[in-house]
């Protein structure tokens, strides 16, 4: 199947494109046929509830899944390279850190303890640029000064458990963005911090990806947050791809029951996000054979619970849904 066309117009050969992911531990599908495109330059969310497989792709395409983990089957293509999962350890060596990083959920677990904040970031500079200790250093006062961390020659000798939960994201984001990659993958990356500070974050990648010309898959799960952050949406559940398009679309015109129900949820960022919808994911070993959301979806046909809808452009676009909300 190939990868629908969600790239901006006029970009003929998208940064990203995965094709039919699907991820099994087990007897358990985490991932069923996600499809989606990322053209150079954009910005990408992944949406949805937890258990959606948002974080399984970004550390699918970080390469961060073992072999011996999961079976992973489809196609993730990235500029040149023809398949991510193909890649052995030396391939990824090329890549990770360099030209695909991450900014991980939780900095506080992310960064080693043992060491101070300089300590990893030269670190990183030496073993992915090849540069000397001393220009390494310099860079590494640059990276901390350019991610908005007041005093940074003093926080270059500092601990992580000695930095606040915000100031350790701005590292995380200085380290990931030490390389200058293509590809930024942002997992969550506001989640364990207080609502003022999470939109600083958010703005800090932003305008660091936008300066560099990268492109950049968020995972959030408040559609309110990533219309406001993000070209595109792609709304997930259990594992499928259940709604994809243009953001401000997605927000104002919601066509797929699911991307309503997560709408009626979620209030504008700066403010507290409402409960989550009524019910819950399906486990992985009780899934519908058809759609996965039909046992909770408002709209669901007899059909649903039998036959997966396809994926299809509908308009500005896509759905997999065989009784979405009619267009406005």
């Amino acid at each position: 199947m190939n990868a629908p066309d969600l790239v901006a117009a006029g970009d003929a050969a998208p940064l990203l494109a995965i094709e039919g992911l699907t991820l099994e531990r087990g007897r358990s599908r985490i991932l069923d046929g996600v499809s989606l495109t990322l053209g150079r330059g954009e910005t990408l969310a992944l949406v949805g509830e937890s258990g959606a497989g948002k974080s399984t792709i970004a550390f699918a395409l970080m390469g961060l899944i073992g072999k011996s983990e999961a079976k992973i089957a489809g196609r993730m293509r990235f500029d040149e390279v023809d398949d991510l999962a193909s890649l052995d350890e030396r391939g990824w060596g090329r890549l990770r850190g360099r030209r695909i990083a991450m900014v991980f959920q939780d900095a506080g677990a992310a960064l080693d303890p043992c060491y101070t904040v300089g300590g990893q970031l030269v670190s990183v500079l030496r073993r992915q640029l090849g540069l000397g200790r001393a220009k390494a250093r310099e860079r590494a006062l640059e990276l901390l000064e350019g991610v908005g961390i007041n005093d940074a020659e003093a926080r270059l000798s500092a601990y992580p458990h000695e930095l606040s939960g915000g100031m350790q994201q701005r590292v995380m984001v200085a380290i990931a963005l030490a390389c200058n990659p293509e590809l930024l993958l942002a997992d969550e990356p506001t989640s364990a911090l207080d609502v003022t500070i999470q939109a600083q974050i958010i703005r800090l990648i932003l305008t660091e990806i936008r300066a560099r010309g990268a492109s950049c898959v968020f995972v959030l799960h408040d559609l309110a947050l990533a219309s406001q952050s993000c070209d595109k949406i792609v709304v997930l559940y259990a594992g499928q791809v259940m709604e994809a398009g243009p953001s401000r679309g997605i927000l104002e015109r919601p066509r797929h029951p699911y991307t309503r129900l997560l709408k009626s949820c979620v209030l504008e960022i700066g403010t507290e996000t409402l409960d989550p919808p009524e019910g819950g994911v399906p486990s992985y070993g009780d899934m519908p054979k058809g759609c996965r959301f039909a046992t909770r979806c408002p709209n669901a046909l007899s059909r649903c619970l039998a036959e997966r809808p396809a994926l299809a452009a509908d308009g500005d676009r896509l759905i997999a849904c065989f009784n979405p909300e009619p267009r406005p």
